[in-house]
């Protein structure tokens, strides 16, 4: 048996009742279960998932086995696997291939693994599947469908694939529904990057400087919350109309190398890399923090900070102290890698109910379309979104107005006056 396979009795039933307790808060996603269970529009189909392995992903995994598919789940981020949740899965027989805090060759282990199913449909949360399939294993596309992408990151790859005529298949960006970016990314990153930090540090926020990197939705999110907690907060955009947003916010705008002087406190969500670097460390307050919120560890430049340092400590889970030449301390958090996952437990169940609902719907919808499809992104088509938000105020319990036939008809006139 495979070290990343988890085959603990008492640990399954623990990630059981969690997982569980996150299904009733996750009432839109409950409700596409019981339509899939009632009509299988999965069924024999092949589903290999690369996804953050949390409770509230195990309800989207469960949600598709329900409309008939047979699922291999792996994890999408070496430290976000949820163990009691990964065994819960495997419990029930789910292939579920991850364990926290796996090498990068385990990782990529566990990744062959699942394609081992030979997909008909890939889910991704970073595009590692879609790359890995492209790069080593192309003989499986001529069966694949179509995919789908969770996260900012893995559909600008996906993008520059599609760009070089490089994407063989058509991928659904989830990403890019509103009900997911506008809630999930801004919402749940914001409240699950600072509960992260908080977890590993215990830190005041109140009066100090934090510095956040990128201002599109998760940016947004996480300079919210930083400064509802009392934190005085610097955005750094490349981005002029973004920048020019944050200001308007009233927030300070700078470049890092200014802003880097000044912060106590470094969030990274930019999707790029080496957005913290060698001549920012240089100027680094001592005992400034550094962490990410993005995909992938490649935002803060370890190997630079690595070589400046004289010496590095574990301070404590997920806190690694690196001692400057001149006896600064840095201090970064769960080895640059997503704070939000490996010191927290990622987005609360109510965001993830739209994130994962639109996951679903888009599945059913490659399922039915994707032959149909360019070897394209797509965004989320537009039925699907508004119907995740529609479930969403139902459940919530919440009626919208309608428009009457008259202010119908006005909308849909091009004649002046009444």
């Amino acid at each position: 048996m495979k070290d990343y396979i988890i085959k603990d009795i008492s640990l399954a039933e623990a990630g059981k009742q969690r997982i569980e307790w996150a299904r009733r808060h996750m009432p839109v996603l409950q409700k596409i279960k019981e339509e899939f269970e009632r009509e299988k529009p999965l069924e024999g189909v092949n589903v290999v998932a690369c996804l953050h392995v949390t409770v509230e992903t195990a309800n989207l995994i469960y949600t598709l086995r329900a409309g008939g598919a047979n699922i291999a789940l792996t994890a999408s981020n070496p430290l976000s696997t949820q163990d009691d949740v990964a065994a819960a899965l495997a419990s029930d027989g789910i292939k579920t291939f991850a364990i926290k805090g796996e090498s990068e060759k385990q990782y990529y282990e566990c990744l062959e693994e699942a394609i081992k199913i030979k997909p008909h449909i890939t889910l991704d949360d970073g595009a590692d599947t879609i790359a890995l399939i492209h790069s080593k294993h192309q003989e499986l596309i001529k069966d694949i469908k179509g995919g789908c992408e969770e996260t900012t990151t893995g559909v600008i790859r996906l993008r520059a694939m599609a760009a070089e005529g490089a994407l063989k298949y058509p991928v659904i960006a989830v990403n890019d529904a509103e009900t997911k970016m506008m809630f999930d990314n801004r919402y749940g990153t914001g409240q699950s990057t600072i509960h992260g930090i908080m977890n590993a540090t215990n830190i005041l926020f109140a009066g100090k400087t934090i510095v956040v990197a990128g201002y599109g939705w998760c940016g947004r999110g996480v300079a919210s919350r930083a400064r509802g907690l009392g934190g005085n907060i610097i955005v750094v955009e490349v981005e002029p109309r973004k920048a020019l947003e944050a200001v308007m916010d009233g927030y300070r705008v700078m470049p890092m190398i200014e802003a880097a002087k000044a912060g106590d406190l470094f969030i990274t969500v930019t999707g790029d890399i080496s957005v913290i670097r060698k001549e920012h460390f240089q100027v680094m307050k001592d005992q400034a923090i550094v962490c990410n919120s993005g995909h992938f560890n490649v935002e803060i430049d370890i190997p630079a900070l690595t070589k400046l340092s004289k010496e590095v400590n574990q301070i404590k889970n997920d806190v690694q102290e690196y001692v400057m030449k001149d006896n600064r301390r840095i201090y970064l958090l769960a080895e640059g890698r997503l704070v939000n996952l490996a010191s927290a437990f990622g987005h609360p169940p109510e965001v993830m109910d739209m994130s994962f609902a639109n996951q679903a719907l888009a599945v059913k919808y490659i399922n039915e379309k994707g032959r149909t499809l360019g070897k394209q992104v797509y965004r989320v088509p537009v039925e699907i979104d508004s119907r995740v938000a529609k479930l969403k105020l139902e459940a919530m319990g919440i009626e919208i107005e309608t428009l009457t036939e008259e202010q119908e008809k006005y909308l849909h006139s091009w004649t002046l006056g009444t």
